[in-house]
């Protein structure tokens, strides 16, 4: 069977998804997530930043496999189409039959927004002394996610500061969201402060950040690309999902020389204690497949299992 994006949108909610993502980030941190390196082709469509790749991600965890294949072609953005793009395949563990085939793209979107969420919940407080304000560097499909997830975990964030390299489109996403267009400066002056970018070179500046600010980094996954300065990563307590990832595919991690001093996993299971608020705080994200793989899963457990053969559901 085939589940479309209108079917996974339909079904998949950030209530559910927040808390199927902080139990797969522990379990990938307690060592019970069979998840290889992506492997990542270049697409040799064009030269220099529009040459898109293409990414094969597998896992197994549970009672489950699956395998996402997705492209990111930068210049999709300049034809009106999405620059991400993606389908995963979840299969029987215990039989190897495959279960079902869905659009990964809305998966894509909402897990990467989804992990953001774990991490603001894990390292910020809830109480009155929690984040009040968000900078977001960015303003396409993840800066939308992300104020949708971020706000599901801290309410208590009222003050939305927008900047991106393109003014008209910052401006629309304030309007559409009741936020703020801003100066950069403002933007990374917030509690917390989101880099969704598609940046090749730093953005955020270590000198703008407040004290105790708390970064959450999802753009920039390659490891000969940037949008955190030396200044950001080397003055943050810095948090990733996995080491291995972030020290392998973030350009951020690998050309500045910071080393991951915690998994986000390991503080939610308390293998690694808890962060001071009182520091500068960096996570960073790069997506992982077991991410994927939980967000289908209860796409398929919605209304798809059990009907292994059912009809086309586009």
């Amino acid at each position: 069977m085939y589940i479309s994006e209108d079917k996974v949108r339909e079904v998949l909610t950030y209530e559910a998804l927040i808390p199927a993502i902080r139990q797969a980030l522990i379990d990938y941190s307690a060592g019970r997530v069979e998840q290889p390196p992506r492997m990542i082709l270049r697409a040799g469509n064009a030269e220099g930043a529009r040459n898109g790749w293409f990414a094969v991600m597998p896992v197994i965890a549970g009672d489950v496999m699956g395998v996402k294949t997705v492209t990111f072609y930068p210049g999709n953005a300049e034809l009106g189409l999405h620059t991400h793009m993606a389908v995963i395949e979840l299969l029987s563990r215990a039989t190897g039959e495959p279960l079902a085939l869905m659009d990964g793209r809305l998966i894509t979107e909402m897990r990467t927004a989804a992990v953001s969420a774990v991490a603001l919940d894990a390292l910020t407080s809830p109480d009155d002394s929690g984040p009040r304000s968000l900078g977001i560097l960015g303003s396409g499909v993840q800066a939308r996610a992300h104020m949708r997830a971020l706000r599901m975990v801290r309410p208590g964030i009222n003050d939305i500061r927008i900047w991106s390299r393109n003014a008209t489109n910052a401006g629309r996403l304030a309007d559409e969201s009741g936020a703020r267009a801003v100066a950069i400066e403002e933007a990374a002056a917030a509690d917390v402060v989101l880099t969704a970018t598609a940046a090749t070179e730093p953005v955020l500046k270590g000198r703008w950040l407040s004290p105790r600010a708390l970064t959450l980094a999802v753009g920039a996954t390659g490891a000969t690309l940037r949008e955190l300065d030396d200044e950001v990563m080397q003055t943050s307590f810095l948090v990733a999902e996995s080491r291995s990832c972030a020290e392998r595919e973030s350009g951020d991690v690998v050309l500045s020389g910071a080393k991951v001093q915690a998994e986000i996993g390991e503080i939610l299971g308390g293998t690694v204690g808890p962060v001071s608020c009182g520091q500068r705080i960096l996570f960073k994200s790069v997506g992982m497949a077991i991410e994927d793989l939980v967000a289908a899963r209860l796409v398929w457990e919605a209304g798809w299992q059990g009907r292994s053969n059912g009809p086309d559901c586009a």
